[in-house]
């Protein structure tokens, strides 16, 4: 006999049956975070996703690689970054915020787009978009002729990501050539930027304080030890000028001379192929190198400029074919840097730099944050340094990148570790005999194309340019004292102390 039910009885009904179901216990596996994470998550195998085929390229802290991601047959990149190489917890941090800047920062067509982030006992992968064009750069100087207007499209690329980066709240910090790639091979190809290994997230009301960049391209107010987002586009203007001119806009026989010039802030106009070049361009220049970052002209204004706009003023007429010549030689000399300084780095230990650290605390005897000079003295004559008063004085100085008679971390470490890559004769030497493969006390022509050909850097007459420009007593070789020079002078290394 059926029993009716009330609507009511039969949802307590339901009710008690559910209390008396046994409780169902997921045994899924705990998710488990290795304590020493980067990332935030748990360890995973690129290799399971991706094939990782060539190398593409090298850099200080690890490799990157052609990879091709195995269920569709797509080809991108994996950076791979050693996690030896990534010991404090303020590196680890900086490498978690790269990554989720790229992230962040992907979907404008002119950065490239990231694909993912793996982490395992070694190394943390990131894969992302690969760039098979090669160099900005590179391309302009194979292509042996360009005008305005392709200087005009290259720059609107250039501030199209600036633009982005700033409207999505990120600082880049440091803008220059070797950080744009082309996405293919074909005439078309995008610009795309690359590294955001310096760039931080805008903090409302924050006053930024860190030393960063390239030498060449470093804002004055970074000098200064106060800025900006507005840093971004003062590099974007010294890759203009570059563009229009082959040289950049401020320079000196080392990085303390650059800085100099950089603060001083006078632009030359006057000399080829300047006088040739439009007024309109000239304009956009100068606006972008407003020494005052309150009165430099914005990525949106940079944007609408007569200059800048597709088909604005900016003339199809080529550029004088020395301002490629210049370019050419300004591009191989850095990048024979960057391979010296490259074997520099890779000769130096953990436990080296991780001195330099425990250096600044030593000497900060009474905890202020700051090293005096008088702390700078006794602090290196503890530690045994041989240098003269004098030296230290010059280290004092060279440091104290404010003015304001102390030293804080940041400028320690940046002066520091600047001598010890580029002033430490052995360092300097380890890399000098990189090239010398036969030990004879010179670098030769054919020694210098092997060792450039193997990194692709340069032609023939990019080659015999280096060495014309370095060998001083022009005997056709470079010796030890001709490249110690060479390296001494302003160099373009990005620059992020800890």
């Amino acid at each position: 006999m059926g029993v009716c039910m009330s609507k009511k009885d039969r949802v307590l009904d339901q009710t008690q049956r559910e209390r008396k179901k046994p409780e169902i216990i997921y045994t899924k596996s705990p998710v488990v975070i290795p304590l020493d994470t980067i990332l935030g998550k748990p360890y995973e195998d690129v290799k399971k996703h991706y094939t990782l085929g060539k190398v593409l390229g090298r850099g200080q802290f690890g490799v990157t690689y052609l990879c091709t991601e195995i269920g569709t047959g797509e080809k991108y990149a994996c950076k791979s970054i050693s996690k030896g190489k990534v010991i404090s917890k303020i590196e680890k941090e900086d490498m978690r915020k790269e990554v989720q800047i790229l992230q962040h920062l992907s979907g404008q067509t002119n950065i490239v787009e990231f694909k993912g982030a793996f982490e395992d006992k070694n190394a943390v992968h990131v894969v992302m978009e690969v760039c098979e064009g090669g160099e900005l750069f590179d391309r302009i100087i194979a292509q042996g002729h360009y005008s305005e207007r392709a200087a005009a499209s290259i720059c609107r690329s250039i501030v199209n990501v600036v633009h982005h980066c700033h409207f999505m709240g990120v600082i880049h910090r440091d803008l220059k050539p070797e950080n744009f790639l082309l996405s293919d091979k074909t005439d078309n190809a995008m610009i795309k930027a690359t590294d955001f290994g310096l760039s931080v997230f805008i903090e409302e009301g924050k006053v930024y304080q860190d030393i960063v960049g390239s030498s060449y391209y470093i804002a004055p107010e970074i000098l200064r030890g106060k800025y900006g987002k507005e840093v971004d586009i003062w590099s974007a203007g010294v890759i203009l000028y570059i563009l229009l001119s082959g040289v950049p806009p401020f320079s000196g026989d080392s990085d303390k001379a650059t800085f100099d010039a950089i603060l001083r802030g006078h632009i030359d106009f006057d000399n080829q192929p300047w006088p040739s070049i439009s007024r309109s361009a000239k304009d956009l220049v100068k606006r972008m190198l407003t020494q005052d970052p309150k009165k430099r002209i914005t990525s949106a204004e940079i944007l609408v400029h007569p200059w800048m706009r597709v088909d604005g003023e900016a003339s199809d007429k080529p550029i004088d074919s020395a301002v490629l010549s210049r370019m050419k030689q300004f591009r191989a000399m850095n990048k024979l840097k960057q391979l010296a300084l490259k074997v520099i780095a890779e000769n130096l230990s953990e436990k080296e730099i991780q001195g330099l650290k425990a250096m600044f605390a030593n000497m900060d005897t009474d905890k202020s944050g700051t090293i005096t000079y008088e702390e700078l003295k006794t602090g290196l004559a503890q530690l045994g340094s041989k240098l003269t008063e004098t030296e230290v004085k010059q280290l004092m100085e060279a440091a104290d990148a404010d003015g304001n008679g102390s030293i804080d971390y940041i400028e320690f470490i940046t002066a520091t570790m600047h001598r010890h890559k580029l002033e430490k004769d052995e360092d300097l030497y380890k890399a000098f005999q990189y090239f010398d493969k036969d030990n004879s006390g010179f670098i030769t022509r054919d020694e210098l194309e092997i060792a450039m050909k193997e990194h692709g850097m340069g032609d023939d007459a990019t080659i015999k340019d280096i060495i014309s420009e370095v060998d001083s007593d022009n005997d056709g070789r470079i010796n030890y004292s001709e490249f110690s020079a060479m390296m001494r002078s302003g160099t373009q290394q990005a620059v992020k102390v800890f």
